[in-house]
């Protein structure tokens, strides 16, 4: 299943794709996509529906970030080795936590806000893990029983603010429109392997990320059961993966986004994304 939340900033619906790429509403089942539906009762009884008994949603609707309600937005960074070498910092040996606020959530296709002060705006176009079981001191062998499904996430960063204003990370990932997500999840299911899956990433038209979830250095198991391991991962809870190279801030001479620039993006079997930047 692909399931989104679809119309207006803050009056968004519960819907599920179609075979022919239509949203369908859900309201009649659901009354939002949260962890509780994300759960593995929640999503049997989705799966049962016939997506072509729901009521179709007339034009191009707004979509939403496709879940709610969550508890955290987790975030993994300098996880593919040459996104590492192109930010002149070490290979992990451990994966690198931080958190992005969750009001830093947005729709797929919501503008992204040019912070007051940055100098430094890029783009890391990512994959993200929603979790759909409670998930504490998991085994790697048993990590993907925990994940309801995935999404395209743009982790958008403020380096300035991220190395350069001291403390950690995230003050420099969690502005509002920092975490744009989706269009939709795509259940577990929907995906073959997880660890191959192209991502491509371009600005204004032209291409800055071409990668594959296969060059991972940790992949999508190790997060679940490294993370269990620190926080009690929730139904809902989104986990963003890290991103292949081409972020601005590794380019000769660096890249960075400013107003008016549209930013593109998208994950094989997980939708597209487009963000034009506006002024905060």
């Amino acid at each position: 299943m692909k399931l989104v939340r679809y119309g207006n900033k803050g009056q968004e619906k519960p819907g599920m794709m179609d075979r022919s790429g239509r949203v369908r509403d859900l309201s009649a089942h659901v009354k939002d996509i949260t962890g509780e539906v994300l759960s593995p009762e929640g999503l049997k009884k989705l799966a049962a529906l016939d997506p072509a008994s729901l009521p179709l949603v007339d034009g191009t609707p707004r979509f939403g970030a496709p879940v709610t309600g969550f508890n955290k937005f987790l975030a993994i960074g300098l996880n593919y080795v040459d996104h590492a070498k192109e930010a002149n910092l070490p290979i992990p040996t451990e994966p690198i936590l931080f958190i992005k606020a969750n009001s830093s959530i947005s729709g797929p296709n919501d503008p992204i806000e040019k912070p007051r002060g940055s100098t430094k705006l890029d783009w890391e176009v990512e994959l993200a893990i929603i979790i759909g079981t409670r998930a504490k001191y998991i085994k790697e062998a048993d990590a993907l029983k925990h994940v309801a499904g995935y999404a395209v996430c743009n982790d958008v960063s403020e380096r300035f603010f991220q190395q350069e204003r001291g403390g950690q990370w995230t003050k420099g990932k969690s502005h509002d429109t920092f975490g744009p997500l989706g269009p939709w999840i795509a259940t577990a299911d929907e995906i073959a392997d997880v660890h191959k899956l192209g991502m491509w990433l371009d600005v204004n038209g032209k291409r800055c990320q071409t990668g594959s979830t296969a060059t991972m250095i940790f992949n999508v198991p190790k997060i679940i059961s490294y993370l269990s391991e620190i926080t009690t991962l929730m139904p809902g809870d989104i986990i963003t993966t890290g991103t292949p190279p081409g972020v601005g801030l590794g380019m000769k001479p660096q890249v960075f986004l400013n107003v008016g620039d549209v930013v593109t993006l998208g994950i094989d079997g997980l939708g597209q994304q487009r963000q034009e930047v506006i002024a905060a």
